[in-house]
């Protein structure tokens, strides 16, 4: 691993779901009760603006009862200990990242602590209720909407994330279903570029076959210990 400079990390649902945060599929996910269409499209928006304005006030306040885990923590410290470039991509709404103590990072599917104005698209941050018809500080518009990329809609900063990818010597895939594009494709982009990659979840994903190495486990334990290697080898 000593040729290893440049590091691109790819987090998904699983890496939150151990501090209690539901994942986006199965039984006990994050959409259960409601169709994926009536809170996540623009158009459920518009159809609804009262019912997905409170679906996100209340994915905001949970926020309050969870804690960033070991493999947010480990991550963080490869942030502080890494002398090479490094991005934390995550498709993750929430902060848990931040809290670790992360920094080069973003939020590629946008943030629940933040507001998106519909009309001039300025981003503030948000901590509370946002009601509908919130006024956006930058334009005066009565537009504020939740910071969410809906299906749909572009995921932020794409063109910094497709020329860390084409500048990484190793990409890592921590807690992703590998059903949801773009991110779902960044392996084989990384790959194209020369990169190594290494997926490490608690299941494979969907595209577990396209990654050289697959470690299956807990993030807790298998972030850490990658972390941990990493670092040493450096």
């Amino acid at each position: 691993m000593h040729d290893i400079k440049n590091i691109l990390v790819l987090t998904g649902a699983g890496i939150s779901a151990e501090s209690g945060i539901a994942t986006f599929r199965g039984p006990g996910g994050l959409w259960e009760g409601h169709r994926v269409e009536d809170v996540c499209t623009p158009e459920a928006l518009a159809a609804d603006p009262e019912l997905v304005h409170r679906f996100y006030d209340l994915r905001r306040a949970a926020l309050a009862g969870v804690e960033p885990n070991a493999a947010h923590r480990a991550l963080a410290r490869l942030d502080a200990g890494w002398d090479g470039e490094l991005l934390i991509v995550t498709q993750n709404v929430d902060d848990l990242h931040e809290r670790a103590g992360a920094t080069r990072m973003l939020h590629m599917h946008g943030e629940l602590l933040s507001a998106l104005c519909a009309v001039c698209g300025a981003r503030e941050a948000w901590a509370g209720v946002l009601p509908e018809g919130a006024v956006c500080g930058a334009c005066g518009s009565a537009s504020l909407r939740p910071d969410i990329v809906f299906f749909g809609e572009m995921p932020y900063q794409m063109e910094r994330i497709e020329a860390a990818l084409a500048r990484a010597d190793l990409l890592v895939s921590v807690g992703t279903s590998g059903a949801v594009y773009p991110a779902a494709g960044f392996v084989q982009t990384a790959a194209y570029h020369g990169a190594r990659t290494l997926e490490l979840n608690l299941d494979p994903s969907m595209g577990s076959v396209f990654f050289e190495e697959t470690r299956i486990g807990a993030a807790g334990v298998l972030v850490p210990a990658w972390v941990e290697g990493i670092l040493s080898d450096a």
